[in-house]
């Protein structure tokens, strides 16, 4: 495999606290050092520019139901390097659901076929997501699942759950876990509010989340389960988040892309593209994410990306499907993140790099020599305008459409094979 020398870059890796100005050096799909490369076929010059570890986003969507999944895969894997991902953690909820050998065995082999980006699927945690019999996780972890999950849907009651963690517990499996009481949601479609009142729209109170996530906490107390909680929205549930690390439990979280931008006072005029699960929060809410991002209670930050077609959202709002396309925009909104807070690179990072690769168990997120070559190049000072209708992704629906972003990926590196280059950014 070809030698490539990274030269003039601001380098940056969170998980050996390195930030300096230097070169890099990939040899035989590995990160090595500039004494020991036996041969040089390319050279990157990236001055000005920024060299970290590939992002990986523990939840994104690379198909929804009704979508050709090889046409959808392929373009949502080129779209995923285009935008600096190297990895991503794949729900179970798409098409194939993974809930069996076969289907986790379609999308690795999807996955390699494209030769874009890394897929690791996290399985079913019921049959079917139906939250009704416990699906084989011994199985589906033997055929490749890094992790089990109930993506969106609801378990059938609280037995289900403690049972499905005594059984992760037993396979060394994290469950992904979205939490939702779906009696207290109860078909809802915008957060409980002022917007939700003056709408006339189904709300979703706080207490759908939140008591979800006491119950989650307190089996796995009973269980010994290692819990990841996808995608926390409101500032109660970071709080008990904090208090459960404090007491030693082995919980992570995280927060979308959205979920820091945006507010439930986004969905007014029936803004369908900020119609998500879970729906957007108030202000507090949103601070409390902020805060929780920046003292580390909230362990990571990921794209939550769904490719949704303007179509699914060209209906009443209520009968929209959620969702929305995020991931090109997600380093952009990473780096705004970090500007605003005054957060150094590192810090800002570790959330997508360091973190992420430990909640899936990979040996991932690192630049030390010796580590898989899964890198990128951007340059911080690239303007440019999210134009609907200039995305990669099938999916065009997206809450940031002309909003002015920051930053741009020139190149991603896969095992040491450039699997993406803009000479042009």
């Amino acid at each position: 495999m070809a030698g490539i020398k990274i030269e003039n870059a601001r380098i940056i890796d969170p998980a050996t606290e390195r930030d300096e100005t230097g070169c890099l050096c990939i040899e035989q799909g590995k990160i090595v050092t500039e004494e020991s490369m036996k041969a040089i076929d390319t050279i990157i010059d990236a001055q000005e520019k920024w060299v970290c570890p590939g992002i990986i986003d523990i939840c994104a969507y690379m198909s929804n139901p009704g979508q050709d999944f090889k046409a959808s895969f392929t373009n949502e894997s080129l779209t995923a390097v285009a935008s600096g991902i190297t990895s991503i953690a794949c729900p179970p909820d798409i098409h194939p659901l993974i809930d069996n050998p076969a289907a986790v065995e379609m999308i690795l082999r999807s996955a390699s076929d494209t030769g874009k980006v890394k897929v690791f699927p996290i399985g079913a945690l019921t049959e079917g997501l139906k939250g009704e019999r416990l699906s084989e996780m011994h199985t589906l972890k033997e055929a490749g699942c890094i992790a089990v999950g109930n993506a969106t849907r609801p378990l059938l009651n609280n037995e289900i759950l403690r049972r499905t963690m005594e059984y992760a517990a037993s396979t060394d499996l994290t469950i992904f876990y979205s939490p939702e009481d779906p009696y207290l949601r109860n078909n809802g479609t915008i957060n409980e509010g002022e917007i939700s009142t003056r709408l006339g729209l189904p709300p979703v109170p706080h207490t759908a989340e939140t008591v979800a996530v006491s119950t989650a906490i307190l089996l796995m107390e009973q269980t010994g389960a290692r819990l990841h909680f996808n995608s926390l929205s409101t500032s109660r549930s970071v709080d008990m988040v904090r208090k459960a690390k404090a007491d030693g439990l082995p919980i992570t979280a995280a927060v979308d892309i959205c979920h820091l931008y945006l507010t439930d006072m986004d969905v007014d005029n029936y803004n369908a593209s900020c119609h998500l699960v879970p729906p957007l929060r108030d202000i507090e809410d949103k601070n409390a994410l902020w805060m929780g991002v920046l003292d580390g209670t909230i362990d990571a930050v990921c794209s939550a990306h769904q490719p949704i077609s303007l179509d699914a959202k060209a209906v009443p709002f209520t009968m929209t499907t959620p969702g929305a396309s995020t991931i090109e925009m997600f380093l952009p909104l990473l780096l705004d993140f970090m500007s605003k807070n005054k957060r150094d690179p590192i810090n800002g990072l570790r959330l997508v790099t360091e973190n992420t690769a430990k909640i899936i168990k990979q040996p991932l997120g690192s630049l030390k020599p010796g580590s898989a070559a899964d890198i990128i190049i951007f340059d911080p000072d690239t303007s440019w305008t999210a134009d609907v209708s200039q995305l990669l992704s099938k999916g065009m629906s997206t809450p940031f459409a002309n909003w002015q972003l920051q930053g741009k990926v020139t190149h991603t590196i896969i095992d040491g094979a450039i699997v993406y280059q803009n000479d042009q950014a």
